[in-house]
């Protein structure tokens, strides 16, 4: 060895301390980076069968895998502890034994030898191991990778909170803006209305509220909680909707919502049948969320509708899955809505719009630009809140405005409701 330039010293006892608590790192290492392996190779089929069988170390597995980035922040942070500590080591080791005249030489072998008993034994021996047996792997493994967790708990914390910011920070560089996606929208022009307005409907998803979508105060179908199960059950048939919100005394005190499904049971009993007793619990939500948001809310607590309400909890109107899901696919008729129109066409400039019509269903109509009335209608939403928008005082039947060559006539009021509206296009009083 001496031709190399290289002098054996001898075997101390203190190399061979340090041999074996490298051998246990090298143990360590394999089992952390087959657990990696084992961990995250669990199919969805896997996973639902260890649901089911009910064992212990099954569940503690599914816990660890409901927390991903603190399960891979433990396993990434444990090997890359124990790999410093057994290059530390082994140099300590070899530098004990062997006594080298090149540095370089000595580099060399020192990396190379670190290099093969971290690759074969730390990584590719545990991995494939593991890969075939990914189940039997994970519950070996279980209590030596909870142990690790509450160990490297500090540093994983601060890997997993600094790896989520930077992540988010680098998201925003690489985020489409509102109006690069709206351009995008306005090249696909060429595409059919159905898929134009469902483009649109996507790009603006995510900054409408429910506000802008719920059905008003007024047009909200409700029974009192002192009706009859008669009354009741003729308020059912003459809206056709599945889910009734109940109010004591005025629409500002909610208290549940009737399901039609819940009645079927009772559907022969008399009219002293107690049907206040199926209400269920309703969902309320500010006007001002956002319909994105209100979508997961929907689907993680499995309901269809909800009561919209303002800053006081009064009662703004209520919001549907339907309404959520028209904004993007556009209108969703079943077989219970009436097929009735909104507008009344009377001759080529003129028309007779409902007082509730969307401002872009009036322009759609009308094949107007979008967006025509933006710079008029405030915070309006419909024909009538264009109109009270104008006049900027409450609407009479007879009262008109204008905008863009378009003038709106009050038609009909249904109370202080603005219930048909006259369009003509094209006419001024100038």
């Amino acid at each position: 060895m001496e031709a190399l330039g290289v002098i054996y010293e001898g075997f101390t006892l203190t190399a061979a301390v340090s041999l074996a608590v490298t051998v246990l790192l090298l143990a360590i290492s394999a089992l952390v980076s087959g657990s990696e392996v084992a961990f995250f190779s669990l199919s969805s089929r896997d996973q639902q069968s260890m649901r089911s069988e009910g064992d212990g170390r099954d569940q503690a597995i599914l816990s660890l895998l409901e927390d991903v980035d603190s399960l891979l922040a433990t396993i990434l942070v444990t090997n890359n502890l124990v790999n410093i500590c057994i290059v530390i080591l082994t140099s300590n080791i070899i530098d004990t034994i062997f006594t080298f005249h090149s540095a370089t030489f000595e580099f060399v072998v020192k990396s190379v030898l670190v290099t093969f008993l971290l690759l074969l034994f730390g990584e590719i021996l545990p991995k494939v191991f593991s890969q075939g047996n990914p189940r039997g792997f994970a519950r070996f493994a279980l209590y030596p990778i909870k142990l690790f967790r509450i160990i490297t708990y500090p540093l994983s914390y601060i890997l997993v909170r600094t790896g989520g910011r930077l992540s988010r920070m680098a998201s925003r560089g690489t985020e489409i803006s509102m109006e690069e996606l709206a351009d995008a929208v306005d090249l696909a022009r060429g595409s059919s209305p159905q898929e134009h307005q469902m483009l649109s409907g996507i790009v603006n998803f995510v900054n409408t509220e429910v506000e802008e979508i719920m059905r008003p105060r007024i047009d909200i179908v409700a029974v009192e909680l002192t009706s009859t199960y008669e009354q009741v059950k003729a308020t059912i048939i003459e809206s056709g909707y599945s889910r009734i919100p109940v109010y004591d005394e005025d629409l500002d005190n909610i208290k549940g919502a009737l399901y039609v499904k819940d009645l079927l049971p009772h559907i022969n009993s008399g009219d002293e049948f107690g049907w206040q007793q199926l209400l269920r619990q309703i969902y309320f939500v500010p006007k001002h969320k956002k319909i994105d948001d209100l979508l997961r809310d929907f689907q993680e607590n499995k309901i269809h509708v909800a009561i919209v309400v303002d800053e006081y909890g009064a009662t703004q109107g209520l919001v549907s899955l339907e309404d959520i899901l028209e904004e993007v696919v556009g209108e969703i008729s079943d077989e219970s809505d009436e097929d009735e129109s909104f507008y009344e066409r009377i001759d080529a400039n003129t028309y007779l719009f409902d007082g509730k019509t969307h401002i872009v269903d009036f322009e759609r109509v009308l094949r107007c630009e979008e967006d025509l009335f933006a710079d008029v209608q405030g915070r309006a939403e419909t024909l009538a809140g264009l109109m009270l928008e104008l006049r900027r005082d409450l609407l009479r039947n007879g009262d008109m405005v204008e905008a863009h060559n378009v003038r709106f006539t009050v038609q009909n009021m249904d109370g202080r409701r603005v219930d048909k509206i006259k369009v003509v296009v094209g006419q001024s009083d100038e």
